[in-house]
């Protein structure tokens, strides 16, 4: 390694800042004792964070320590031998670098990653977001937390030695939006005059501001990630207006620092948006991509000019169903995009699912392409295709590192994975990468330090599967570390063997759930009217979702007591005194439902995990829903049962405080599925129907306690519908059976609501309707009441159905006549008596000074319309 090119290069896979590697290279014998000892500082704090550079800097020092010696001593340079043994492995790495000796081989192997996590490990950017939102900080305040987190990661994989680095998977609230700041499609409600698109839009697009809504939030494919939907028309003026990826690349190139910039791809971009406001719904979205192209050329030619030699395009919609048009995009826009592509490697990576056979012969034959990413845990089948023909000469980035769940690799049975595609792709041309983007896992187990250390070791989060990755990569190469591979070996042997997974009595009652369809015995028309009887409710009664703020001294409060802090009694009389307060605060609203507004519950999930057997929980295991919305999933690791009762105490005390009906809360066993993390070691219907039968016995005692109205939420179901339609019967199946489970066994006066949020839900109706839940309440407004169009094409629904009547993500509020307006347009295709009206979900990430106006516009639009309703009669 004689020259200065080859010395930075090697410099940089050990993590340490350029600027240091050129003092020490250009004065060579000039520097200082003081400025070698500051290099050697740098390099020590890597060393000290990161083991896997440590033993490779290990091996380093045995191949090359006596040279290295002798050089200092006849030099006069820094005596390494009087340095600190940590200290002396830093010194050698810097001297290999100047002086140009030959070490063992170091090449990075050829691993990849999709993408990582934005937040951080401590959940950095989230409290940056909210205190900028606040106005508690500045946008620079909020731009270098970004650049720290970002330098952070890039850092962390090239010191774990990842060759394909990703850029541009950061984001400030979601990687859609943007793309849509990108390419500058900004709906002309946020007033904006063009230019390069600052923090004021972009959060206005996310979130609404005093003035004007946000755009749509749904979910991103089938996790619980939310993405901002585009809305585009045929008068969307296109301009680039966000250099975001350029930015970023040529940051981490600063850092010395080589990167894959990732873009969504052009295609599923316009596949993922929606036709905007008063344009009709037939418009073809995919009829501009013509007008989208020159701008993502622009991004490309200023990529290449930045020094960028690898480019991903994220296409997942190559996942779904797709028309033969919708194929032929695929094919035409990167035909239209070769010549701008020249000179740079492109991979189009896909995830959460096969790739259909006439899709894959799509996408291998598009023009311009290098390699192709594929999902081979959620997308097994794809490997058959595979084994049916790859084409020559292109790059296969092998996605055997789940990026959706927190088990660890079985390497031993991915080595070999890899080892079959070798024959069909080609040595040189495998990549070892992650299945998904890591964005959908928790970032860090070393931040575990309460985990309980068997369930530990058969984990990995984030950071763990950069080291996986490449661990793969390089046993492929011939460099195995068998160390590594014996500990994970035994790791997955102790998970299959610990007692702690298996209940017999659990898989026994689930296993006779099989011969019942778990249906009320009544009719939903003859329930309502036993409910009505006992309830005496107005026509358009009002109710919440459930949740209520959680302010900051709730959240101490519940933070003390798990630390031991304050007592039992201590925290029962703060929770009870929060529950008082909600409870007569909904009373001078003069809501009809009331709620107890969850105090004591951190998360819907968490909250019931916590309570149920099978379940571990972490104490930094956040992931992004949307915007600086983190949750924290349980791990369900082995057979669910529910050892008490687990909300029959708050919920008696809440109803105790009022003569008005008080809503049970449960989360539903779907949605308890789908936002964990679930075990992968059985199907997961069989987990879910555990789940159920524990649901099952809450919702019973809440009954025997005289709750009289049970919420169930099933938030996530639609989440969890499969990406292919020849796959959702199943599920659906299974999904709504489980739902029935829950509450078969209730009387005919109890009244079970379910809700849904934050999905298109028109293509499930039926599925709803079949779930047999008394009332839904389900998120309406922030999707321009897209639900509606259901109810207008002649689908009709029997049982009581709430469509949100405003968007609680948002800190607008709403006026009195706005909310009337949308009452009414619900009223022109449901029925009045069985319409509800409440908010589009719950009301915990808002502030009570946004609350308490929305809500008594809310009251006061229903009542108007009871007025104006009892007039006509």
């Amino acid at each position: 390694m004689n020259s200065s090119v080859n010395k930075e290069k090697e410099f940089r896979h050990f993590d340490v800042e350029k600027n240091t590697f050129e003092l020490l290279a250009s004065t060579k014998d000039e520097v200082d004792e003081e400025s070698i000892g500051g290099a050697i500082d740098r390099v020590v704090v890597v060393l000290e964070t990161q083991k896997q550079v440590d033993k490779e800097a290990q091996h380093i020092l045995k191949c090359v320590n006596s040279r290295l010696e002798e050089n200092a001593r006849t030099k006069g340079r820094p005596r390494l031998q009087m340095l600190p043994l940590r200290s002396r492995l830093a010194a050698t790495l810097i001297g290999r670098l100047l002086e140009g000796i030959p070490s063992c081989d170091q090449s990075i192997m050829a691993s990849h990653i999709v993408g990582y996590p934005r937040m951080g490990p401590k959940r950095e950017l989230k409290f940056a977001l909210e205190s900028f939102w606040d106005k508690k900080s500045s946008a620079e305040d909020l731009q270098m937390v970004a650049a720290n987190l970002r330098s952070s990661i890039w850092k962390q994989m090239s010191g774990a030695g990842i060759k394909y680095i990703p850029s541009n998977t950061f984001s400030y609230y979601d990687q859609v939006l943007d793309t849509t700041a990108m390419v500058g499609a900004v709906p002309s409600r946020y007033n904006w005059t063009g230019g390069e698109i600052g923090l004021d839009t972009y959060f206005s697009m996310a979130r609404g501001n005093a003035s004007v809504p946000a755009m749509e939030m749904t979910k991103w494919f089938d996790t619980n990630y939310h993405f901002i939907v585009p809305e585009l028309g045929p008068e969307t003026k296109f301009s680039y207006a966000s250099h975001k990826a350029v930015t970023e690349y040529k940051e981490a190139k600063q850092l010395g620092i080589d990167t894959v910039p990732v873009l969504v791809g052009p295609v599923s971009y316009l596949l993922l948006s929606k036709p905007a406001k008063g344009v009709e719904k037939s418009f073809s979205l995919l009829s501009l991509i013509g007008k989208i192209l020159p701008i993502y050329k622009e991004v490309v030619a200023e990529l290449k000019a930045a020094g960028a030699s690898w480019i991903q395009f994220d296409e997942p919609t190559l996942v779904k169903d797709l028309e033969p048009h919708q194929l032929q995009a695929f094919t035409s826009t990167y035909a239209e995009l070769e010549s701008s592509l020249t000179g740079l490697n492109v991979l189009i990576e896909t995830y959460f699912a096969d790739i259909p056979a006439e899709t894959y012969k799509t996408l291998t034959a598009l023009k311009g392409v290098t390699g192709f990413g594929f999902d081979f845990i959620r997308g097994s089948k794809t490997l058959d295709l595979i084994k049916g023909g790859f084409p020559s000469g292109k790059y296969l980035f092998a996605g055997l590192v789940d990026g959706r769940n927190i088990w660890a690799n079985d390497l031993t049975a991915s080595l070999s994975t890899l080892q079959a595609l070798e024959g069909f792709v080609g040595k040189d041309k495998l990549v070892v990468s992650t299945s998904t983007s890591l964005l959908h896992t928790a970032v860090d187990l070393v931040n575990e330090t309460k985990l309980d250390d068997e369930i530990k070791s058969w984990l990995a989060f984030a950071a763990q599967k950069v080291v996986e990755v490449n661990a793969l990569a390089k046993a492929l190469a011939g460099q195995k570390d068998e160390a590594f591979f014996a500990a994970n070996a035994a790791a997955q042997a102790s998970r299959k063997s610990s007692p702690r997974v298996t209940n017999e009595a659990v898989q026994k009652a689930s296993a006779a759930l099989q011969g019942s369809d778990h249906r009320r015995a009544t009719n939903v028309s003859a329930r309502l009217d036993a409910q009505q009887k006992k309830l005496n409710l107005p026509i358009l009664p009002t109710t919440t979702i459930g949740s209520f703020p959680q302010t900051i001294e709730l959240r101490r409060v519940r933070r003390e007591y798990k630390a031991k802090k304050i007592s039992e009694d201590e925290y029962i009389k703060a929770i009870k005194e929060e529950i008082s307060k909600v409870v007569k605060l909904q009373e001078e609203l003069d809501i009809d439902v009331l709620v107890h507004g969850e105090p004591e519950r951190n998360d819907m999930v968490e909250y019931f995990g916590e309570q149920l057997s099978g379940f571990a929980f972490t104490v930094n295991g956040w992931v992004q829903s949307y915007g600086s919305r983190c949750v924290k999933p349980p791990i369900i690791y082995g057979d669910v049962s529910r050892p008490k009762g687990m909300t029959v105490f708050w919920s008696s005390m809440a109803q105790s405080m009022t003569s008005r009906p008080m809503k049970g809360m449960l989360t539903g066993p779907v949605t308890i599925l789908n936002w964990s993390f679930v075990r992968n070691d059985q199907p997961r219907f069989e987990t879910c129907y555990q789940i159920a039968l524990a649901i099952k016995d809450e919702v019973e005692d809440l009954e025997k306690a005289g709750i009289t109205v049970i919420q169930i939420d099933e938030a996530a179901l639609r989440e969890g519908l499969p990406l292919r339609k020849s796959e959702e019967a199943f599920y659906l199946e299974w999904a709504v059976h489980s739902f029935r489970i829950t509450n078969c066994g209730v009387e005919d006066t109890t009244q079970i609501h379910t809700h849904m949020c934050y999905s298109n839900f028109n293509d499930i109706i039926h599925s709803i309707i079949d779930m047999d839940a008394d009332v839904i309440t389900i998120e309406n407004s922030r999707s321009d009441e897209k639900l509606l169009s259901v109810f207008r094409e002649g689908v009709k629904y029997g049982a009581g159905i709430g469509p949100g009547v405003y968007d609680i993500h948002s800190p607008r509020i709403p006026s009195t006549e706005e909310i009337a307006d949308r009452i009414n347009k619900m009223l022109a295709v449901l029925e009045t008596n069985i319409l509800w009206v409440n908010p589009d979900c719950g009301l915990k990430t808002r502030k009570y000074a946004e609350v308490m106006p929305a809500l008594t516009a809310m009251v006061a639009a229903a009542k108007l319309l009871r007025t104006e309703l009892a007039s006509t009669k």
